[in-house]
């Protein structure tokens, strides 16, 4: 009896392959943000692959970030930054509020689990610039006026006591999806009233050094942001169901 033919491995692309060895000398020469890269034809020619490939996987690392190409400079290593995973997390959600809905879970536990510690540290200035935030908020609410700024500013605020530069990133990368996927979907327009007592209660517990009231007030905003997405979903799976199916098409 004839053996079966096994499935072909497909080898990687090679712009891929040319990304990988990029990657793995800068590892390997333990290169640091603004340092240089040889020049691409250099790099073609020790790679042995044309200038294209290389050009090709250089694109494509700047788009994620690692590489940044200076104009008349050559090619060097780019500072990390979240941005580029804030542009793929904002675009991917805005076809999954189940995602969305993870994404905010994490926020919330981040948060509320890390309340405490910020109020330990957080100095009078900061619950003053809490209440600053707050009573701005009050007021753009009143004139139903969008207050994005502020609640934004609100979290960074609550948690920069801590001197974590990568909690704050992150999240502030948390904040920032969630908004641009709450401008496609009905969440876009949210009630500011009760927007506004949510902080003003977190407020109003950090500043009594409450830590229980603080976490709960958190836990409180964070359900009534989950509710939003239960809508959200129930709505768009409703529009799903109201749509006319297509004809099947022939084979």
């Amino acid at each position: 009896m004839q053996t079966r033919l096994k499935p072909l491995v497909r080898p990687a692309l090679l712009h891929q392959s040319v990304q990988d060895a990029i990657r793995a000398f800068i590892l390997d020469n333990k290169l640091r943000a603004g340092d240089p890269l040889p020049p691409e034809t250099d790099l073609a020619r020790q790679l042995g692959v044309s200038r294209n490939s290389v050009r090709e996987a250089v694109k494509s690392l700047e788009s994620l970030g690692i590489l940044e190409t200076r104009r008349g400079s050559g090619l060097f290593v780019r500072a990390f930054s979240f941005d580029p995973l804030l542009e793929n997390l904002s675009y991917g959600l805005l076809f999954d509020l189940r995602e969305l809905a993870e994404l905010l879970e994490i926020r919330r536990t981040l948060e509320t689990g890390l309340i405490g510690a910020t109020m330990r540290v957080m100095p009078g200035t900061a619950v003053v610039e809490l209440g600053a935030v707050v009573t701005a908020m009050a007021e753009r609410a009143n004139r139903g006026e969008n207050f994005a700024d502020d609640d934004r500013r609100f979290h960074q605020v609550l948690f920069e006591p801590l001197g974590n530069q990568t909690l704050l990133k992150l999240l502030d990368v948390f904040w920032l999806t969630y908004r641009e996927a709450s401008r496609h979907t009905d969440m876009r327009n949210p009630d500011l009233i009760p927007t506004y007592n949510d902080h003003a209660a977190i407020y109003e517990a950090v500043a009594e050094g409450d830590v229980a009231e603080a976490r709960a007030a958190l836990d409180r905003h964070y359900a009534g942001l989950v509710g939003r997405l239960v809508r959200a979903q129930a709505h768009f799976r409703q529009a799903g169901e109201d749509r006319p199916e297509t004809e099947p098409t022939g084979g």
